[in-house]
């Protein structure tokens, strides 16, 4: 079976701050989008990106396509969308969630899709809202060679890596791991650079030391000199969506029987963090609930 390449159509549910720039850049690329929000902010972003109009219905969204793909909240809302959309898919279609979804729960929904004749695969990012802009995007496939090989020249239009990882589910399974990793690290610098701090440090300097040590990562690398040093706090992905991808690394970690001590405390760390900021935050306040700019002279 060949690729959907340019030229066909494709449904985009999922118009946020992620999914709008991934939709746009497909219509760049010649693809038919059709895109479907529900919430007018997001299809007015839509409107604004590509100069079209969205889809009116959810069923619309899909109506002729040869791919849809989700780029959603979590796994309820796509078990939401499919038991909505199911009945209307074509047999042949293809489902491509993108979003951060439950591996186990991906699993039930892709044996729901066969018998209707749809195909699931599940091919969630990491990037965030700049890789989502650029299309640098790596992008954690999971399905069947077959299955990823059809909707790749979808995914290397979005992405600059496009990594297979195993039969379905195994996609979501990864970003969940990514995700623990990277909240994990992120704490840990927090809690480094108020230490720095507190003992006279220039924070941007030690950044610059750690960044060509064996202790960088993306937080002292990205989040730190982007995001928290400016206190801009605004890497485009939120507080609570990390906590709830934690969750479901940790719930991976729990169901093997595997060592998770360290993720769990830190689990139960953002979880603090959740309740005590605002509902939106942004993911990188973990360093301003933990007080560690406080410590921090003023950017400058």
């Amino acid at each position: 079976m060949t690729g959907i390449g340019p030229g066909a159509t494709v449904g985009f549910v999922g118009l946020g701050r992620m999914g709008a720039p991934m939709a746009a850049r497909l219509a760049r690329a010649g693809y038919v989008v059709q895109g479907f929000d529900v919430s007018d902010r997001a299809t007015n972003l839509w409107t604004e990106l590509t100069g079209s109009t969205p889809a009116v219905t959810l069923a619309a969204s899909a109506a002729g396509a040869a791919a849809v793909i989700f780029m959603l909240p979590d796994s309820a809302i796509v078990r939401r969308v499919m038991d909505d959309l199911l009945p209307d898919l074509a047999p042949g279609t293809i489902v491509v969630d993108m979003s951060s979804s439950e591996p186990l729960v991906t699993r039930e929904l892709a044996a729901e899709a066969a018998g209707h004749g749809v195909t699931l695969v599940d091919a969630p990012v990491s990037g965030g809202v700049t890789g989502a802009v650029s299309g640098r995007l790596t992008i954690m496939a999971g399905g069947a060679p077959g299955d990823v090989a059809r909707v790749r020249p979808l995914l290397d239009v979005l992405g600059a890596r496009v990594v297979p990882v195993g039969d379905v589910g195994a996609g979501h399974a990864v970003k969940a791991l990514n995700n623990l990793l990277s909240a994990t690290h992120l704490l840990a610098t927090s809690e480094a650079m108020a230490a720095a701090a507190e003992f006279g440090l220039d924070v941007p300097t030690v950044l610059g030391a750690i960044n060509s040590s064996s202790g960088r990562s993306g937080s002292t690398e990205n989040k730190w000199p982007n995001f928290i040093v400016p206190r801009t706090y605004d890497s485009g992905f939120s507080l609570r969506l990390m906590l709830k991808d934690m969750r479901i690394a940790l719930g991976l970690a729990e169901s093997s029987g595997t060592p998770a001590a360290l993720s769990a405390a830190a689990v139960d760390l953002w979880a603090q963090a959740a309740q005590a900021l605002p509902a939106d935050a942004d993911h990188t306040e973990i360093a301003r609930w933990l007080g560690a700019l406080s410590r921090c002279a003023p950017p400058g």
